[in-house]
């Protein structure tokens, strides 16, 4: 498989919800690693999706795993200083695409998320994780601090959980991930799809205007100072109330009737 649309199938209106898009990472073959070829494939899809109108999008995995991290033999293939900086800059681009698409983003974990799959869980906006799942930021184990997976894992558990896990390179199932805050909710595997439509669903019945603007400023505010943070705060929520989804969701309220947006 060497095209995007082999690498990253797209599913438009997923779960039965509009405006829903499912993007599903199918190299099932390789536990979902991720190439030079899937890291382009889902950064281009991402770019697409982050100019529509789409209201949700949930990152999947083809197989038994959700992502084994980066894929270990093309890296071996080429072992040059240039080639990695170009490599972990590329995937840091990918990840970084995650958080400024206006849309939020769900991962659909099932199996395992290791290395760079775990920091993909980490960066993506909500995770809805079966209860089989096992995530590990193993690169310790072979020598390879994870270094960029360390980004978002911290800003996702506590220092010490976080550190902890960097430095053993231990699993830790779906219950310790939900209780560590890198995942949202659990589910069994047979209630996956159900637990990852109902999270979809909710959101996707906001008002979108509403929601990009409240995903650009929680992470424009989460990088710096509590007074500059209100500011930009204070400065969003005015902004938002002049739109026409607020207005007439306070007016709905007001008046004790369902909003018609």
């Amino acid at each position: 498989m060497n095209d995007s649309e082999a690498l990253v199938t797209l599913e438009h209106d997923a779960y039965g919800i509009d405006g829903v898009i499912k993007l599903t990472m199918n190299r099932p073959h390789a536990f979902n690693a991720l190439s030079e070829a899937m890291l382009d494939a889902l950064e281009h899809e991402l770019a697409r999706i982050e100019e529509t109108q789409a209201r949700v999008v949930v990152i999947a995995g083809a197989g038994r795993a959700f992502c084994a991290g980066h894929d270990l033999k093309e890296m071996r293939a080429e072992p040059s200083l240039d080639y990695y900086r170009a490599l972990f800059e590329r995937c840091s681009r990918m990840m970084l695409t995650l958080c400024r698409m206006p849309q939020p983003v769900i991962a659909r974990v099932h199996g395992i998320a290791t290395a760079a799959g775990c920091q993909l869980v980490a960066m993506c906006d909500l995770a809805v994780a079966s209860d089989e799942a096992r995530f590990a930021v193993s690169g310790v184990n072979l020598g390879l601090f994870c270094a960029t997976p360390s980004v978002p894992l911290s800003r996702n558990v506590s220092r010490k959980a976080a550190f902890e896990m960097l430095v053993t390179g231990d699993f830790i199932d779906a219950q310790a991930a939900r209780e560590r805050g890198l995942v949202n909710r659990v589910a069994s595997a047979n209630a996956l799809d159900d637990a990852v439509r109902a999270l979809a669903a909710s959101i996707a019945s906001k008002p979108r205007e509403a929601v990009a603007a409240g995903k650009r400023l929680f992470y424009r505010q989460l990088e710096t100072g509590m007074e500059a943070a209100y500011a930009l705060a204070s400065e969003t929520m005015a902004c938002n109330m002049m739109d026409d989804a607020a207005l007439e969701g306070t007016q709905a309220f007001i008046e004790k009737r369902p909003p018609r947006w």
